[in-house]
């Protein structure tokens, strides 16, 4: 692709009949010819560049190219059997989250769970070390049975699945929010940052505030999400919150993986905000 191109010179030789008169050959304008090379040579370089280009632009993340949206970067999946270190979480401290085994169960914090509680319907998530505290909207599943999402429209909004337990009750209570949209960040957009021993609080409708515990993230390719870590049973009461991450297809319209977050209730208070 770099250089100029070699042009191998063509000769033509004819017969002439012995005897008859030759006609002299002109001088060849070798200056011309030259230049002649160069020129095709410089247009042969445009058409490589132009092609190049629209290559790129026809598959952005082959060639690392990405819109304003930030990815996370995936190391390779652990081997099989490796579970996460409940000290740090999946990747350690100042690595890419990743994957964990199949086999492995949700991460858990050292602290002892909390009672759980009745059901009631979850109003607020605060979660102070990234800034949030959203409303809570119910949602169900879609025509091809997937969890829905919370209405775009409203990028602070977290969807809570109403199919599931509620935040507080035993079993993990499942709650999602959008990384981002077209034009800004949205109520998740720093969900990644969440590490081992963070608190999460939950205002519910009775009055009471549900108080997690983090015991690790996760960040999973869509295509092998790991259901039963995340909606599988389980006596305490636990939280499990879910956003987009990795690359964004622009293809698709969507990210490539999952973030994951597993949380424990480890305590309850009343709720004394006006929430």
């Amino acid at each position: 692709m770099h250089g100029q191109p070699y042009v191998q010179p063509v000769y033509y030789s004819y017969a002439h009949p012995a005897g008859q008169w030759q006609e002299p050959e002109p001088e060849v304008d070798r200056g011309r010819v030259m230049r002649t090379v160069l020129i095709l040579a410089a247009v042969a370089g445009v058409v490589t560049v132009i092609v190049g280009l629209l290559l790129m632009m026809s598959s952005p993340d082959e060639y690392g190219l990405t819109d304003s949206r930030t990815p996370l970067r995936l190391q390779a999946q652990p081997p099989v059997g490796q579970t996460f270190a409940p000290s740090v979480g999946p990747g350690g401290p100042g690595q890419p989250l990743t994957q964990a085994d199949p086999t492995a169960p949700p991460p858990v914090p050292s602290l002892p769970p909390a009672p759980p509680m009745q059901p009631s319907t979850p109003k607020r998530l605060i979660v102070k070390k990234l800034g949030i505290n959203a409303p809570i909207t119910s949602v169900g599943t879609d025509k091809q049975g997937a969890i829905e999402t919370p209405p775009i429209n409203n990028p602070n909004l977290v969807g809570w699945y109403r199919y599931g337990p509620t935040p507080g009750q035993s079993g993990p209570a499942v709650m999602l929010g959008h990384k981002d949209t077209t034009s800004r960040s949205a109520v998740f957009t720093r969900l990644h940052e969440l590490r081992y021993g963070d608190t999460i609080e939950v205002v519910r409708m009775d009055g009471t505030v549900a108080i997690f515990t983090v015991g690790g993230v996760e960040q999973a390719a869509k295509q092998t999400f790991p259901t039963n870590r995340v909606y599988g049973n389980a006596d305490a009461a636990e939280l499990r919150l879910i956003t987009c991450g990795g690359t964004y297809n622009r293809t698709t319209g969507h990210y490539v993986d999952n973030v994951i977050v597993y949380a424990r209730m480890t305590g309850t208070r009343k709720n004394t905000a006006k929430n």
